[in-house]
C-alpha cells in the first residue's frame, strides 16, 4: 500500500522513500529528516508500494529482512541512479555484504537510531544538506595543503570533498587505510572542519592499554577518561578492536544511549562527544573473527573515510618529498637540498608499503646524509629490510618451529614455555619489532606487550 500518494510532486533531487512496514518506524524517520530541514520524505509499507514512488526519490531507504532480495527486485525495476541505503532487521556480516554486491549503496542492520539513518543518507545522496554554522571553514586546497594533509591528486581531492561531507554530521566515522597513510591527520580534520572545532581533540591507541586499564583509559576510574576529556570535541579510538569484551559493551551503551559510568561508579554521567575509529585492518574481518562486536561495529560504522595509499596519489610523492626537505633541513640546520636528476623517477617508481609515514623517513634521512646540494637518485634506492607484509614468512615458521621444539624433537614441555619460546623467537627474528612479530604470528600487537610484561612481572617476584 502507498501510504502517501498525493503527495506534492518535489525536487527529485530532495526527495527520500521510506519504505518500511512498521508506520511507528516512517514516523521516526520522517520526523528525523524533518528536524534537520534536510530533505523531503515520501512513505511505502512494502517494495510494491514504493516502486511507483522510486522515480520521484533520489535516495531510497529499503526496509526489509531479507536486504539481498529486496535489492535485487529494487534494482531489477531499474532506478540505476537512485541511491539504495537497505535498513535490514537481523542481518549479519554476509547478508550486508551481498546485499552490497546486490546494488545497495549501503546497508544499516537493525537496531540504529534515526538521527544516525538519516547522517548516513546525507553523508552519501546528492541532496541538499544542512548549513555548517561555523567560522572559518577549510576551503579546499589550491596548493594542495588541506587540514594538514598535503596533495593535489584526483585521490586526495575526493578525500577532501568527503572530510567536508562528514564533518557536517554528528555521526560516528569509521577511518580506513594502510599504515602511514595519515588516520590520525584525518580524524584531526573531520575535527578542525566541524562545528566542534574549538572543542577538545584526544586521541586513544586502544592497541597500547594493558587490557587491566581499558575502562578507565576509557571511561576513567578516579578522574575523568578519554570520553569525559572529549566532551564538546572529538575523540579518536585506534583500533578499536583492541578493546576487551567489558569495554566494548560499555563504548556500545555510550553510543545508543550518551551515558557511561566510570569505572566503580553506579551513577551515570553524560558526555557530548563525536567519534572517529582508526584501523589499518579489515574492520569486516575483527567482525567475522569476534574480535569487535558486531553491533558495536555498525553503531560505530555510521560514516565511513577511505583513505589511498601514496602509490595511487600520482606526482603527490614529488610534493610531499620536496616539502619534507625543506622541514627537515630547517630542523636538522642543513642546507636546503633539492631533488637532483633521476631522483624523482626513482622516488615515483618505489611501492612505498609505509606510505606517507615511509617517504618522510626517507627524506629525514636524505638530508642527514646529503650534502645540501642536489640529492641524487642512490639516496632513495630500495636498500631498506623488507616491509612487513613482504617479510620471509617461511623462514620466520621454520625458525618459529625450531624454538617450539627447543632444538629437540619429541621433547614435551608446559604450553606456557612453549609459547614464550615462541614469542621471543619470533621478536628476535624481527629485531625485537613487535608489531611485525605480531603479524606473523597472527597476533595483535598487544597480545604480545601484555605478555611480555607478565613476564617482566614474573620475574621481578621471583
Amino acid at each position: 500500500m502507498i501510504v502517501n500518494p498525493s503527495a506534492p510532486q518535489t525536487d527529485r533531487r530532495t526527495c527520500v522513500l521510506v519504505c518500511d512496514p512498521e508506520s511507528g518506524v516512517r514516523t521516526m524517520m520522517r520526523a528525523a529528516f524533518a528536524r534537520r530541514d534536510a530533505l523531503h520524505v515520501l512513505e511505502a509499507e512494502d517494495l510494491a508500494a514504493a516502486l511507483p514512488l522510486a522515480p520521484r526519490c533520489a535516495s531510497i531507504l529499503l526496509a526489509a529482512d531479507h536486504p539481498e532480495e529486496a535489492t535485487r527486485r529494487l534494482r531489477a525495476a531499474g532506478f540505476a541512479g537512485t541511491l539504495v541505503v537497505a535498513l535490514a532487521r537481523g542481518a549479519s556480516v554476509a547478508d550486508a555484504v551481498a546485499a552490497m554486491r546486490s546494488g545497495a549503496d549501503d546497508v544499516v542492520i537493525k537496531p540504529i537510531g534515526p538521527e544516525d539513518v538519516v547522517d548516513r543518507l546525507l553523508a552519501s545522496t546528492p541532496a541538499r544538506r544542512p548549513e555548517r554554522r561555523r567560522r572559518d571553514r577549510p576551503q579546499l586546497p589550491r596548493n594542495g595543503d588541506f587540514c594538514g594533509f598535503l596533495g593535489r591528486s584526483p585521490a586526495m581531492q575526493a578525500v577532501y570533498e568527503q572530510i567536508e561531507r562528514l564533518a557536517a554530521s554528528r555521526a560516528p566515522v569509521f577511518v580506513t587505510g594502510e599504515s602511514g597513510t595519515g588516520k590520525g591527520l584525518a580524524a584531526s580534520a573531520l575535527h578542525v572542519a566541524s562545528t566542534r572545532q574549538e572543542g577538545p581533540f584526544n586521541a586513544l591507541n586502544c592497541a597500547a592499554i594493558p587490557a587491566a586499564y581499558m575502562e578507565q583509559a576509557v571511561f576513567g576510574l578516579t578522574g575523568p577518561g578519554a570520553i569525559e576529556r572529549a566532551h564538546g570535541g572529538t575523540l579518536l579510538l585506534e583500533e578499536v578492536a583492541e578493546l576487551n569484551s567489558a569495554t566494548q559493551n560499555k563504548l556500545l551503551h555510550f553510543l545508543e544511549k550518551g551515558r557511561f559510568r566510570r569505572a566503580g561508579e553506579t551513577d551515570e554521567r553524560k558526555s557530548d562527544v563525536r567519534l572517529v575509529c582508526a584501523t589499518g585492518r579489515d574492520p569486516l574481518e575483527d567482525v567475522r573473527t569476534g574480535r569487535l562486536r558486531e553491533d558495536l561495529f555498525y553503531r560505530l560504522n555510521v560514516l565511513t573515510l577511505a583513505l589511498p595509499p601514496l602509490r595511487e596519489r600520482d606526482d603527490d610523492v614529488i610534493l610531499l618529498a620536496e616539502a619534507f626537505l625543506a622541514r627537515f633541513a630547517g630542523e636538522e640546520g642543513r642546507p636546503i637540498s633539492r631533488l637532483g636528476p633521476g631522483a624523482a623517477e626513482v622516488l615515483r617508481s618505489r611501492p612505498f608499503p609505509g606510505n606517507v609515514r615511509e617517504l618522510q623517513n626517507l627524506m629525514r634521512r636524505a638530508v642527514i646524509l646529503g650534502d645540501g646540494g642536489l640529492l641524487g637518485p642512490d639516496l632513495f634506492e630500495e636498500t631498506e629490510p623488507a616491509q612487513p607484509d613482504e617479510a620471509p614468512h617461511a623462514q620466520v615458521a621454520a625458525m618459529l618451529i625450531d624454538a617450539a621444539q627447543g632444538g629437540t624433537f619429541g621433547r614435551v614441555e608446559p604450553f606456557a614455555i612453549v609459547e614464550r619460546r615462541v614469542i621471543e623467537a619470533a621478536i628476535a627474528a624481527f629485531d625485537g619489532n613487535i608489531p611485525l612479530a605480531a603479524a606473523a604470528l597472527d597476533l595483535s600487537p598487544s597480545t604480545l606487550y601484555r605478555k611480555k610484561l607478565a613476564w617482566q612481572d614474573r620475574r621481578r617476584l621471583s
